[in-house]
């Protein structure tokens, strides 16, 4: 298996390329992994982005308190002590500016008197508030609180703020380790799923491996493949293509037989013709009636050896139509009165006046009768009578039957004759191919019908229904 496209020739045409089963995996698993990576990396960011911003705040709000708290009143005046260490906990190594303003009420006391101020009243009191502003061209994080001191009516708000360079540096390698790290485990992960997939895909080559053994000159071996034990779910495949060889096997198997029963059955009628060709040139007149007796049986054994073969084909069933059963019982009694009547045998129709409609195929319902109707004749007694007889029954089927006066077929070999080539009695009886029920049972398969055999007392009667 590769990772290409491949395009293959097929009965003189090129099949579309298609992407190779490894190549739809690999697809399969790294977009997914790809697409998890993208949103962890989206959840990173946004959590390294807080965390960056409330840790500073952190530090701000340190130093914004150390200042506030130095904030005091002395024989009415506002004074404070500006602490070291309370700038000192903002300085860095990207060495953000830090700004500051203390004022009461609208008068500065100290710092930066240009810092963004805030509103006395939006602010409550000895409760720090945090938020971005722009100063000097620059952005910054102002932490910022109001306090009330004694005897002093005017609020006294408390500022403090800083460049952001400290915390887009942090920012800046966090997401660097995060993009790395994801990075990295992708790559890993993709490097990993190579040998995973062949590890995977083993069985598949194995079974493909197994089916490729069965290539060669010899005769196909359409015995179940051995594969060794399978995945779930290629069991359903190689199970699906052991039911295919079985198939094949059975179809092979019949179509052997049914080759060597009919060179079996043609070499009788060829032998005659050869022997009787041969005395035929010494001059003997009653060579040439064998010769058109022996050619009589081997046309009648072609023309149900094609009928069999039309009966049995596979594929898409033949179309069904409203037929009318009269009307081909007249027809099929009509073509076989000649040699009913060189047989001596009587022909009747029981059935009524009006149409019998069925749902099935005019052709084949013109074999299955005929052939029925010449086994009638065939196998009767002279002087005996054949009835084709269509009714409806009871719960409104209808039933085709064809009754003879001959030796009647005993239980035990009623299923049997429906089998190829099997003829029961005397081997000098009636000529005869054995393939008259087969070819019965076929066609009336084909159209939905049902053939049983039944004791006529005497003689045999077929029955079929629709």
């Amino acid at each position: 298996m590769t990772g290409r496209t491949t395009g293959q020739t097929t009965g003189g045409r090129t099949a579309p390329r298609s992407i190779a089963l490894r190549t739809r995996l690999l697809v399969a698993m790294i977009g997914p992994l790809l697409g998890v990576a993208i949103l962890l990396g989206i959840a990173g960011a946004a959590l390294i982005a807080d965390v960056v911003r409330r840790t500073n705040d952190r530090v701000l709000g340190g130093a914004l308190g150390a200042i506030a708290e130095t904030v005091q009143v002395e024989r009415g005046e506002v004074t404070l002590d500006l602490p070291p260490a309370a700038f000192g906990m903002l300085e860095n190594s990207e060495r953000d500016n830090v700004y500051y303003r203390i004022a009461v009420g609208g008068d500065l006391l100290t710092g930066y008197a240009d810092l963004p101020a805030p509103a006395p009243d939006d602010l409550a009191i000895d409760q720090p508030r945090f938020r971005f502003a722009s100063y000097r061209g620059q952005r910054i994080r102002i932490a910022e609180v109001r306090r009330a001191l004694p005897a002093i009516e005017r609020p006294v708000v408390v500022q403090i703020a800083e460049t952001l360079d400290g915390r887009r540096a942090l920012t800046r390698r966090l997401l660097i380790a995060l993009f790395g790290g994801e990075v990295a485990l992708v790559g890993i992960a993709i490097l990993l799923l190579r040998p995973a997939l062949g590890w995977s895909l083993r069985p598949l080559a194995r079974l493909r491996g197994a089916v490729e053994a069965r290539n060669g000159p010899a005769a196909p071996d359409l015995s179940p493949i051995d594969a060794g034990p399978l995945p779930l779910e290629l069991r359903p495949l190689a199970e699906a293509f052991d039911r295919l060889l079985a198939q094949l096997d059975t179809a092979t198997a019949a179509t052997r037989r049914f080759t060597a029963d009919a060179s079996h059955q043609m070499r009788t009628p060829l032998s005659v013709l050869k022997v009787q060709i041969e005395l035929a040139r010494r001059g003997s007149r009653e060579a040439l009636d064998e010769i058109a007796t022996a050619v009589a049986r081997l046309e009648r054994l072609l023309v149900q050896l094609l009928a069999l073969a039309r009966a049995e084909e596979a594929g898409v069933a033949p179309p069904l139509e409203r037929v009318d059963l009269r009307e081909v019982a007249v027809r099929v009694i009509s073509r076989r009165i000649g040699a009913a009547i060189e047989a001596g045998v009587e022909l009747q129709l029981d059935a009524p006046d009006a149409p019998m409609p069925v749902t099935g195929h005019r052709t084949l319902l013109v074999e299955i009768l005929g052939n029925l109707v010449d086994n009638g004749i065939r196998y009767n007694r002279p002087g005996g009578t054949v009835t084709v007889a269509i009714a409806t029954a009871a719960d409104g089927a209808t039933l085709l039957s064809v009754r003879d006066d001959g030796p009647g077929i005993a239980a035990a070999d009623r299923e049997r004759v429906f089998e190829r080539f099997v003829r029961l009695g005397d081997p000098a009886g009636p000529d005869g191919s054995g393939l008259g029920l087969a070819v019965v049972r076929s066609a009336a398969a084909r159209i939905g019908a049902r053939v049983t055999l039944a004791d006529a007392a005497p003689g045999l009667i077929v029955r079929l229904r629709f």
